[in-house]
């Protein structure tokens, strides 16, 4: 039994568009190459960035230290008893 490769590169992703004409908006489902050409293709449609699911945000920026100890108050109280086992290398943030 071997492993199925030709699954793990069909994954497809989902586009936002809008079109620049109309405003008429909608989202294609699609390969990256695919998509190259799509955008060839149909010169009216862009990229709709207005969707905050699919733009990042200034709230995606920081620290990513800050972040974890702040939403989780007591991850060094369980970094700090990991680094207690033997042979171990975990350190507290």
């Amino acid at each position: 039994m071997g492993l199925n490769t030709s699954s793990l590169f069909d994954f497809m992703a989902t586009y936002p568009v809008k079109n620049t004409l109309t405003g008429e908006q909608k989202e294609v489902v699609m390969s990256v190459n695919e998509w190259d050409q799509w955008k060839r293709d149909n010169p009216d449609w862009t990229r709709d960035w207005s969707d905050p699911s699919t733009c990042p945000a200034a709230a995606e920026v920081g620290e990513w230290r800050d972040k974890l100890i702040s939403r989780n108050p007591g991850w060094n109280d369980v970094l700090h008893k990991a680094s207690k086992a033997p042979g171990s290398r975990v350190k507290k943030i």
